[in-house]
């Protein structure tokens, strides 16, 4: 067995490039939102519809895409997924040719679809190749490598799709078609250069595959249907919980370029708003690489160590809602620290609590994902109606709810094959 868990090994460091890739492509569209806000001249509702259109995806998807992975196996699935992927990046370019919001929407969710085959696949994989006892720590560090993209698509395309064209603009003066159109082949060459990065990561899927069919899609004897995953609680708890961590955490993210600009906070130009971003996003890697460590002593002390992060997001929300200026911007981006391990803890937790088939069980929470569509509509139009300083009370609240779902996994059954097991220190 430990041979075995060795070879897995190689697998585990194939799986985690797809970490990185579909972080840095989500994150892409924090900097995107502002652009198109400017460029469409939208309000932050209208805005955070790109984020409902990318979030969307997940609530169609995740439905089929268990049953998926299922018939075509991990690598076939991967490959599939980036294959969608690159498809809705050369969609891009032509929403921008027409110049229609709408289409650039279309693309976010063809991009998207391909993502969530990913998630579906990925999460559980890298949860599984090595010792049971070790999958927080595994999937919480190749969420490291999530985080990295995250924190490095920010400085990367702020510096390219807000800057120049109509960012380049004197407040006041006019607006040209041959600004915007500067601003557009901008976005162009962003999803252009992505789509590349995605061929050439599916060659390297396609060179080492049989590294990512060592485990099973679907345990023997269940059924990969998400339907099934609806019987089990603990699945619908978690799913839950992933729906508000998520919706939280997008919430503050797609919004945070124009928060920071903001004359009563930092008072800067977008560019530079959306380059600070990264740390953010950045507060979210160190987390990782930090709970990982943690996850790895103290493996039976997760769901704590889930709530007392969580109660951190919560009063760093509350503290952003009633201060301004550089301190309420700090503070904002602290968010992220805390934000690092909530995923992948969550996910696992649920998947050691869950009856149901682990692929199932995957695709119900990654169907969750959808929280990142709704909750930053509503988190915008709080802002529309008020402040983007009273639209944190939302975050706060689903971050308190995380708390709740946390100490209540600590006492929970865990199972393994459908077998219940008391897990000692729980």
């Amino acid at each position: 067995m430990n041979s075995n868990y060795k070879g897995m090994r190689a697998g585990f460091a194939t799986v985690t490039t797809l970490f990185f890739m579909w972080g840095f492509i989500t994150v892409s569209i924090d900097p995107l939102v502002a652009a198109l806000r400017a460029i469409f001249k939208l309000s932050y509702a209208e805005a955070a519809l790109t984020q409902f259109a990318f979030f969307m995806a997940y609530f169609v998807v995740s439905l089929p895409a268990a049953a998926l992975i299922a018939r075509l196996g991990n690598s076939k699935s991967i490959i599939f997924a980036l294959g969608v992927m690159v498809l809705g990046c050369l969609v891009v370019p032509a929403a921008t040719y027409f110049d229609t919001y709408a289409l650039v929407l279309v693309a976010l969710f063809i991009i998207a679809s391909g993502i969530t085959i990913l998630q579906v696949v990925a999460n559980p994989l890298a949860a599984a190749l090595g010792p049971p006892e070790r999958s927080h720590f595994r999937l919480t560090f190749s969420q490291t490598f999530n985080s990295f993209g995250t924190w490095l698509a920010p400085r990367l395309v702020s510096g390219v799709i807000l800057a120049g064209g109509i960012f380049a603009v004197t407040h006041g003066a006019e607006v040209t078609e041959a600004l915007r159109a500067e601003s557009f082949r901008r976005i162009d060459a962003v999803f252009f250069a992505i789509a590349g990065a995605l061929v050439l990561l599916a060659i390297f899927i396609f060179v080492f595959r049989k590294l990512l069919d060592v485990t099973k899609p679907v345990d023997e004897g269940q059924t990969p249907s998400v339907a099934t995953a609806l019987k089990s609680p603990w699945a619908i708890f978690g799913a839950c919980a992933i729906f508000l961590y998520v919706g939280a955490e997008v919430s503050i993210g797609s919004l945070m370029t124009n928060f920071l600009a903001e004359p009563d906070m930092l008072n800067i130009p977008l560019d530079q708003a959306g380059a600070m971003v990264s740390y953010y996003w950045g507060g979210a890697m160190v987390g990782r690489l930090i709970g990982s460590g943690l996850l790895f002593l103290v493996k039976q002390r997760a769901p704590w160590l889930l709530a007392l992060f969580a109660l951190g997001a919560v009063t760093l929300c509350l503290a952003v809602s009633q201060l301004q200026g550089s301190t309420a911007a700090y503070l904002a981006l602290s968010i992220g620290l805390c934000n690092s391990i909530m995923f992948p803890v969550i996910f696992t937790l649920t998947l050691e609590r869950s009856t149901a088939a682990p692929a199932a069980t995957s695709g119900l929470l990654c169907l969750a994902i959808v929280g990142g569509a709704i909750l930053p509509y509503f988190y915008g139009r709080i802002a529309d109606a008020s402040s983007l300083h009273t639209a944190y009370f939302l975050p706060a609240a689903a971050y308190a709810i995380i708390v709740v779902f946390a100490i209540a996994s600590a006492k929970a059954k865990t199972y393994v094959h459908g077998t219940a097991t008391v897990t000692a220190g729980h």
